[in-house]
Formats: C-alpha cells, sequence, structure tokens
C-alpha cells in the first residue's frame, strides 16, 4: 500500500497567475479537497506537465481553466477543458481571490491574513 501525502508544494513558473501568483512563489495544494468549484486555484496535470491556473467553470466535460494574466496563459481557451481526474490539489496556501478592480475589469490579489 502507497501513502499519498495529503500536501504538495510546487514553486510557480511562467507568468500565467500575474498578479497574485509571480513566478518563483510557492503554492501549498492540498490533495485530499472535497470538490472543485469556480475560482478555486488549483494544481493539474496538462499534457505531462503540471500547471497552476484557476477554475473559471465547472462543465460536463471537464474543468475550464484560465490564467489569472490573459495575455500571458495558455489556458483552456487553448486546449479545451481539462478532465476532473487531472487534477493533483487545490491551492491552499498562498489564499487567493478574485476581486473587481477599479477599472471595472477582473483581477486577483492575495487575501490579507
Amino acid at each position: 500500500m502507497r501513502f499519498i501525502a495529503p500536501f504538495m508544494i510546487r514553486r510557480v513558473q511562467g507568468h500565467s497567475m500575474l498578479p497574485v501568483l509571480p513566478p518563483g512563489t510557492l503554492v501549498w495544494g492540498y490533495r485530499w479537497y472535497l470538490r472543485l468549484r469556480p475560482q478555486k486555484v488549483v494544481i493539474a496535470e496538462h499534457s505531462g506537465r503540471e500547471i497552476v491556473k484557476r477554475i473559471e467553470s465547472v462543465r460536463p466535460e471537464g474543468l475550464f481553466l484560465l490564467g489569472d494574466h490573459t495575455e500571458a496563459s495558455t489556458d483552456s481557451r487553448h486546449y479545451g477543458a481539462i478532465p476532473k481526474d487531472n487534477v493533483k490539489a487545490v491551492v491552499i496556501w498562498p489564499r487567493v481571490r478574485r476581486v473587481l478592480a477599479d477599472s471595472g475589469g477582473i483581477t486577483a490579489r492575495p487575501i490579507d491574513t
């Protein structure tokens, strides 16, 4: 029997999750999550690589994932929805959320703790 630790730690690479998760940021993921819902940030696998993205929507064909910095992100707009089984963990630290910016657009920022 193989033990699977409940947590995983990964380092963000690339600019797709700016401004909340800049390159080099360590994120903690929880593997034993109960459900996946929009706005949660996840560590998932796509094409043999781990990615850190935000769930935009949950669809019958899978999860539609987007990066917060859309101009720098390769995400479900390019490769489509991914199966729910491809999610390895839900990011629990740093805690992140999306908020409305003064400009009327959507941006993301860390939650003050």
